[in-house]
């Protein structure tokens, strides 16, 4: 009898994700003592210890690293079975899932969730938001079926289709209290060296990550999503670069100043993206119906 099973190896990865048990069961929709019990079944059964203990984190052993890296493997073999069979019944797959860009507001679908629902032959949606390289890294993962709003060229090496939804400009902007906002020159690297920087961190796990406007060695506040980077600007704990149609009102009532910096941030293109060889109905319908009303101008806050 196989010692190992799918839902053992759902439990680890997870948990080597999130470092710690409890993270693993908030992820999973689960009390903490069933994935405490989940491990330790299968260290029983396996007679080798996964984890090493250091508090709440935890970290994985060589020998749960080794289960890990081939388990992965086995996990995404047979969330592919799934796919394949739902599709071959049905021509619907068993769950959709949709990374967003956190630039763009998952509201903005809300109507065509709802359309879909209308249609869709009980698959689950799940929305996801990544950032940076990361919303591609999703889609290579297969986390995501759909990109809406993956910024810039995709990594190499393909395996994905892509589809421009539009373009994205910047502003260089500063709470009307912070240094900066005095400053009547057009900003050098010298002058921002000085202060301190808000970015948003890359959600990339594998990928190399990306950052965008940092100087070497200067001070950043690193934040989750894009939202969260204009209120940190709004609030005045730091610079850089937000999308113009978050800012406009702001700028325009004098709660944020925009400046002029000698190196600016060119537009960035968004796109749809998916893998290609897939064709499940889901998939079909969405690149349709983004197609018909393209999403851009209502994800996109102040657009």
């Amino acid at each position: 009898m196989l010692k190992i099973s799918l839902d053992a190896l759902v439990t680890v990865d997870t948990i080597a994700r999130r470092g710690s048990f409890a993270g693993a069961a908030k992820e999973l929709f689960r009390v903490p003592s069933t994935i405490s019990y989940t491990v330790s079944k299968l260290e029983e059964d396996l007679g080798v210890p996964l984890f090493q203990r250091f508090g709440p984190k935890v970290t994985l052993t060589p020998a749960g690293e080794e289960l890990l890296k081939e388990g992965r493997h086995l996990l995404k073999a047979a969330g592919d079975l799934e796919r394949r069979v739902r599709r071959v019944a049905s021509g619907w797959e068993t769950e959709f899932s949709i990374a967003i860009d956190s630039v763009l507001s998952p509201s903005g679908l809300i109507d065509d969730i709802a359309a879909f629902y209308e249609v869709a032959d009980q698959t689950r949606v799940r929305l996801i938001k990544e950032e940076l390289s990361g919303t591609w890294e999703a889609l290579l993962d297969r986390r995501a079926d759909l990109l809406v709003g993956a910024a810039g060229a995709g990594p190499s090496g393909g395996g994905y289709a892509t589809e421009p939804m539009g373009t994205v400009s910047f502003a260089f902007v500063v709470a009307p209290t912070h240094p900066l906002a005095a400053v009547r020159h057009v900003l050098t690297k010298a002058d921002l060296a000085d202060h301190r920087a808000v970015a948003v961190s890359d959600s990339a796990r594998q990928l190399q990550a990306r950052t965008v406007g940092l100087l070497f060695g200067q001070d950043t506040l690193s934040v989750p999503d894009m939202q969260t980077k204009y209120q940190y600007q709004l609030a005045g704990l730091g610079f850089g670069f937000l999308p113009e149609p978050f800012v406009r009102g702001d700028i325009e009532k004098g709660l944020l100043i925009e400046k002029q910096v000698e190196e600016s941030r060119p537009e960035e293109t968004l796109y749809l993206a998916w893998r290609t060889g897939e064709e499940g109905a889901a998939l079909k319908w969405w690149k349709e119906r983004l197609r018909q009303s393209p999403p851009l101008g209502r994800m996109l806050p102040g657009a």
